[in-house]
């Protein structure tokens, strides 16, 4: 893969080696001391002509890096805006959130938006999320100074494309040299249409992982969910402040998914090796700096990853499975049980919702799945099935074990209908099916015998397995649910279809492009 500029203009960049460019970010890095940001939000400059556009939170200053005991500021013609990525506000049809990062402190970042390429005449001021990581752990974990920039647009327009482009002090994304660094987004429409949405966790940086996103990438998906252990900076998962931890793996990961999150809103949940101990709270700072997400979960603050949108006529709902987790109990009940308590909650508020048809859920840890690395976790199906179950979810997506697996449709920790490649089933009689889409580029897990299969082996309906129990002990089990598994890079496509008969397809596909599993999701009929 290549090497990553991180910032380096293409201008200059083109005139150095890599000894030279290497030289130049470590230079800047000495150079530019310790900075800070003060309290900032965005603010609208002249916004509101003919798009409606106003930044989110409205009417306050924007933000200004100053160096602490030192006039010394970095030019800002020199520092490019890299890694974008974009999410859906509670609302995705009048509501996204653009989030950049830049290699060193700048003035005055900001995004140009507007309705065609040449007229991003909407200019409106960013936050910045510093970020810093000191030494610890006797060098384990390596010093860095990451800065996250993030401008939360309100009122848009339902069903619209929109170009942007972001910028800050010396680099305008307007000037014509700049125009190749813009993007689009498109928020979600007013009436409910057919889409496509895509899924993944257990990413990492990788050539699977950018193989995947460059797969996904021609789904034309209208938003992407990633269930968890997103990059990767913390090799270990334990949760705990005496794992490795590399921060600059973040700059790797956010600048290889550009290509896909600039265009595409990235919408993120919370796994194991999410849990970054050295950052309050519970680990989570660095997500809330990173990451710009519906703030509508029961906390916002301390559980990022926990919040819901709808898209058309689909509700989806992100959870933090490390709250209830039996095997990896780091932040086991951080939420005091407020988080299972919003989820009876909001899914009794979307099932009786007329415009929602189907009710996705996505989280990290599994609660059905059969590899020989984490399996089930038990705190998973105590603390949430029942509750999938009294509302019918019609989909739950899991990440954690490296391997796609699918269920057939449960109900009761037991089969309620099987369902064949191909096949379809009603949540609303048959129960839920369990998808693990963890082959999203981290190296991949196996199975007990047998390994890799499409439908039950001949003579074998059950397979061995184990759940995870309170104080991490193994409660091994013989299942009937696993219908499909496969050991090979893929993630999941799902195309809803609206109208008197709504249905959801969901596939998986591999990092060939090759569908090796499908089946039809409806209600009622």
């Amino acid at each position: 893969m290549d090497i990553p500029r991180f910032g380096i203009p293409d201008k200059l960049a083109g005139r150095l080696s890599m000894a030279e460019q290497h030289e130049y970010l470590r230079t800047r890095l000495t150079r530019r001391g310790v900075l800070r940001t003060s309290v900032a939000t965005a603010a609208v400059a002249g916004a509101g002509v003919g798009t409606g556009l106003v930044a989110s939170p409205a009417n306050a200053a924007p933000t200004v890096l100053t160096s602490r005991g030192s006039a010394t500021e970095v030019d800002g013609s020199l520092v490019a805006p890299f890694g974008r990525h974009l999410a859906y506000g509670a609302d995705p049809k009048t509501q996204m959130a653009v989030s950049w990062q830049v290699p060193f402190a700048v003035r005055r970042p900001y995004i140009r938006i507007g309705l065609r390429p040449w007229a991003l005449s909407h200019r409106i001021g960013a936050e910045v999320r510093h970020l810093s990581t000191p030494v610890l752990n006797g060098g384990k974990i390596a010093a860095a100074e990451q800065y996250y920039v993030h401008a939360g647009l309100e009122r848009l327009r339902p069903g619209t494309t929109y170009y942007y482009g972001v910028g800050h002090d010396g680099f305008d994304p307007a000037d014509p040299r700049n125009l190749g660094t813009l993007g689009t987004f498109t928020t979600a429409p007013e009436r409910a249409e057919a889409f496509t949405f895509t899924a993944f966790g257990d990413q990492g940086v990788s050539y699977h992982a950018l193989g995947n996103d460059q797969l996904i990438l021609g789904q034309n998906p209208a938003f992407h969910l990633h269930a968890g252990d997103i990059c990767y900076a913390d090799p270990s998962g334990s949760g705990t402040s005496g794992d490795t931890y590399d921060a600059r793996t973040w700059d790797q990961f956010l600048a290889q998914t550009e290509s896909v999150a600039k265009t595409v809103p990235w919408m993120v949940t919370t796994g194991n090796h999410d849990m970054e101990a050295w950052y309050s709270p519970d680990g989570y700072g660095g997500q809330n700096a990173r990451w710009s997400l519906p703030d509508n979960g029961p906390d916002p603050v301390n559980q990022p990853g926990v919040y819901s949108f709808v898209h058309g006529n689909v509700g989806v709902v992100a959870l933090d499975a490390n709250d209830v987790s039996y095997e990896i109990p780091a932040n086991f009940g951080i939420s005091g049980g407020r988080q299972t308590q919003w989820l009876d909650r909001r899914l009794a508020e979307l099932r009786a919702d007329r415009h929602v048809d189907f009710i996705v859920v996505f989280f990290h840890h599994c609660a059905f799945s059969t590899t020989n690395a984490h399996a089930s976790d038990g705190g998973v199906r105590d603390a949430w099935v029942p509750l999938f179950e009294k509302h019918q979810v019609d989909l739950v997506i899991n990440g954690h074990n490296h391997v796609y697996e699918r269920t057939d449709a449960i109900l009761k920790n037991a089969v309620g209908r099987k369902v064949p490649i191909g096949e379809r089933t009603d949540p609303t009689r048959d129960g839920i099916v369990y998808v693990t889409a963890g082959g999203a580029g981290r190296a991949l897990y196996d199975f007990p015998a047998p390994d890799s299969y499409e439908g039950h082996v001949k003579d074998r309906e059950s397979v061995p397995s184990y759940h995870w129990l309170k104080g991490r002990a193994k409660a091994t089990e013989t299942v009937e649910w696993s219908r499909v598994r496969f050991t090979g890079y893929s993630f999941l496509a799902v195309r809803v279809e609206a109208g008197h008969h709504p249905k959801m397809t969901v596939s998986a596909l591999a990092e060939s492009g090759a569908r090796i599993d499908h089946f039809e999701i409806s209600r009622g009929g």
